[in-house]
């Protein structure tokens, strides 16, 4: 609603209102209500014109907020379109970022997923390559178990892998392999130890077929009859060698069987401990390819000092040898101190005969002659004698 037309409504309301309240007015004369009227239209024409004069300051002054509006509006648009612009920006460079940085993690995925296809096929090869290797191996491992099913072909290995730890650790000049002993047998290693206590024989056995069915029992009862089957072929080959290889003045008094597999002897000493006791009693020592190592270097040292005791009458003539030249060395060393004991006395007599002249020399130096007229006077003559004088200034 327009405000001049709500200042009229105003105005002719309350003229309206006050026209009732002096009709109603019945102690006034008409005379006065006639002026009183006056007066109010009077008023009322003076409020008209101020209301008028009101209201062209209010149309100014609204036009005056209009214009500052319409500024302001247009200030606030240039500010909107200028935080637009930069806002605009700063979206086109964080999209302008994120897309190169996007870029860049592409390009680096992709080039890691290209290595890692590469790594990928690599291994892959390796793997292809170990498999034909495990294929390869596998079937040796049935050669091997072929080979090991022959009794010879079991000989066989067991020998060359008992010469290969002999050759390993003995010196050459103490094995000697399929040696002849008495009765024309042939053994296996024939250690050659002095006496005592003399060779020892080495025969390799290899008891792998009851080993086997051992290992391939399902039950108990079939294991038992397995270790007794075990038990039975290791106490025959500890017999055949006890009485072919221990022999009386030719070997010593007892002998090695080997076997060459560590399950096998772990299997002996763990559920066959009689059979291991009944190869003592025998003189037969059962042993392993480590236990053998072991055995060997202990023989080793005993031939080392088997040498050193026969090298023992040599190192006493040397030891006596040199302890005469120590003694030839001490009287020579003797005359050496003697020697240097004169020399050192001839040197101090030289001292004192060099300290003498040194002396006498500096005493000629002192000396001053007297009066020159007495110089060709008769020395016999204690009135002619020369007057010494020394600096001290004493005469003599």
């Amino acid at each position: 609603m327009d405000p001049l037309l709500l200042v009229v409504s105003v105005t002719l309301a309350s003229v309206v209102g006050l026209f009732i309240y002096l009709l109603f007015r019945q102690s006034r004369a008409p005379n006065k209500i006639i002026e009183e009227l006056a007066g109010n239209a009077r008023s009322t024409s003076d409020i008209v014109a101020r209301l008028a004069e009101s209201q062209a300051e209010l149309t100014g002054r609204l036009a005056q907020i209009s214009e500052s509006q319409v500024a302001h509006q247009s200030k606030i648009a240039e500010l909107m379109q200028t935080q637009e612009k930069e806002v605009t920006k700063k979206l086109e460079e964080r999209l302008s970022e994120m897309m190169k940085s996007f870029g860049e993690g592409m390009e680096k995925s992709r080039v890691s997923q290209q290595n890692t296809m590469g790594e990928l096929k690599e291994r892959l090869v390796l793997i292809d390559a170990a498999q034909k290797n495990i294929e390869e191996l596998s079937s040796q491992v049935v050669g091997l178990q072929d080979i090991l099913s022959n009794k010879q072909a079991r000989g066989a290995f067991g020998e060359i892998q008992l010469a290969d730890l002999v050759k390993s650790i003995m010196p050459p000049n103490a094995y000697v392999f399929q040696a002849t002993v008495a009765g024309n047998r042939r053994v296996d290693c024939l250690l050659t130890l002095p006496n005592p206590p003399g060779p020892i024989a080495i025969d390799a056995k290899f008891p792998l077929e009851s080993y086997r069915t051992l290992i391939d029992s399902k039950d108990e009862n079939d294991k038992k009859l397995a270790r007794k089957a075990l038990a039975s072929d290791v106490l025959k080959h500890v017999k055949d060698i006890s009485e072919k290889y221990i022999i009386p003045g030719e070997t010593a008094e007892s002998a090695l069987m080997f076997l060459p597999s560590e399950a096998v002897y772990a299997e002996l000493h763990a559920n066959l401990a009689d059979v291991v006791e009944k190869s003592w009693k025998s003189k037969v020592w059962i042993v392993s390819p480590t236990t053998l190592m072991a055995t060997l270097n202990t023989i080793r040292a005993v031939l080392k000092d088997a040498q050193m005791r026969e090298q023992a009458h040599v190192i006493q003539k040397e030891v006596s040898l040199m302890l005469t030249d120590v003694e030839r060395l001490d009287g020579r060393v003797g005359k050496l101190e003697t020697h240097f004991r004169l020399a050192e006395e001839d040197i101090r007599h030289i001292r004192v005969s060099a300290d003498k002249l040194t002396k006498r020399g500096g005493k000629i130096e002192d000396i001053e002659v007297g009066d020159p007229k007495q110089e060709h006077a008769s020395p016999l003559s204690e009135k002619s004698q020369p007057i010494i004088k020394l600096h001290g200034g004493k005469d003599f």
